[in-house]
């Protein structure tokens, strides 16, 4: 468990939870799935100090659950957020286990995205995030929180990532980047997925591939179809949140009023790159499918060249056969059968029909292969 008492000057990472509300600021606990588990009570409590206010039973339940999609719920004191992260961690030891077994096939990032649930319990002046034993997400914008401030401001526009960022303004505001940043995470994830994928059609476009891991691929698309459902459900999460958004007070001074726009903005761009990320999962799905399609349609042109080739040479043997028939009937009198070059005359015949067959044929091309 770490927490965090920021404000707008600063961050500090205290010891133990605060025995009572700060005087400005927030603060913010992150816990792991177990701490939480094990620790349920102490935190409880510590919320009803700080807030005057204790997670329900539901919510609790909520987060805890692992296997819980990506949705927002709220209550009159408090807003509740559960989204599941998209990374390509090793999983932790309560990541949600693959519904296939585990020595499965297809691309191997696809085989590593790992989409554990993190939950945030939004109070007037406490962040609570329960996240997965293995999170890499809280880590790093605590980093980012934790680290200093430029001494030259033209410093920090220039890097805000090395040398500080600027102190999210609410419990909300935090909750919100966070969420960017795991999303994030997952579009700098797609140039590898793509580049996998496109070495997976590249395989399956080989005009010569006799054999094809059809249960590799057929897994391949449905951890696609998966991540589709997975981005749908955090997208329906956001937009819940900002529709809550929209019911919430007016304040009256003009900081806050400026805050609750700034929130919006931000929530409306969280939107936005969640949109990213299931367009490009709906493109990369429609790729392995055109994939597919065409796998199939090189097959069919090479069986059809294949059946075309044999269909000329079957027709260029057709009048061979037609002759050698005729001069093999049992009569009497047959043309050329008495005759001493008569053999000679067949043979002629036979050869020169076969190569006027084969050049028109090679004009016509039905002796060609189609490129491919």
């Amino acid at each position: 468990m770490r927490i965090f008492h920021i404000q707008s000057s600063g961050a500090q990472e205290l010891d133990a939870i605060p025995a009572e509300p700060p005087a400005q600021g927030y603060v913010w606990i992150a816990c792991a799935r177990p701490v939480f588990q094990a620790q349920l009570a102490e935190v409880q409590a510590a919320l009803l100090r700080l807030t005057g206010l204790q997670l329900v039973d539901l919510h609790v339940a909520d987060l805890l659950n692992t296997q819980l999609p990506s949705h927002y719920d709220y209550t009159s004191q408090y807003d509740l957020l559960v989204f599941r992260r998209l990374t390509t961690a090793p999983p932790g030891e309560d990541a949600v286990a693959p519904p296939t077994p585990p020595r499965r096939g297809g691309p191997p990032v696809l085989r590593r995205i790992d989409t554990s649930a993190v939950g945030f319990a939004v109070f007037d002046n406490v962040l609570l995030t329960v996240h997965p034993g293995d999170c890499s997400v809280r880590d790093a914008y605590a980093a980012r929180l934790l680290a200093p401030a430029p001494s030259d401001p033209r410093e920090g526009r220039a890097n805000p990532t090395a040398s500080g960022v600027r102190k999210p303004a609410s419990p909300a505001d935090l909750m919100l980047r966070v969420v960017n940043l795991m999303v994030d995470a997952y579009l700098d994830l797609r140039r590898e997925i793509a580049r996998q994928l496109e070495h997976w059609q590249t395989e399956l476009l080989k005009p010569r591939a006799r054999y094809v891991n059809w249960s590799s691929l057929l897994e391949a698309r449905l951890s696609l179809h998966a991540l589709d459902e997975i981005c749908e459900d955090q997208r329906t999460a956001v937009q819940d949140w900002i529709d809550a958004l929209e019911t919430w007070a007016v304040p009256e001074t003009t900081a806050g009023l400026r805050e609750l726009d700034l929130l919006k903005v931000r929530s409306r761009d969280v939107l936005e790159h969640i949109e990213r990320v299931v367009h490009h999962v709906h493109r990369m799905e429609q790729n392995t499918e055109t994939a597919v399609q065409m796998h199939f349609s090189v097959q069919g042109n090479r069986t059809n060249d294949i059946m075309r080739t044999l269909t000329a040479l079957t027709a260029v043997f057709l009048p061979l056969n037609l002759i050698a028939g005729i001069f093999g009937m049992n009569f009497e009198f047959i043309p050329l059968i008495h005759k001493q070059d008569g053999f000679w005359w067949a043979m002629g015949s036979m050869i020169t029909i076969a190569v006027v067959l084969v050049a028109v044929f090679w004009r016509k091309r039905y002796l060609a292969r189609t490129g491919s």
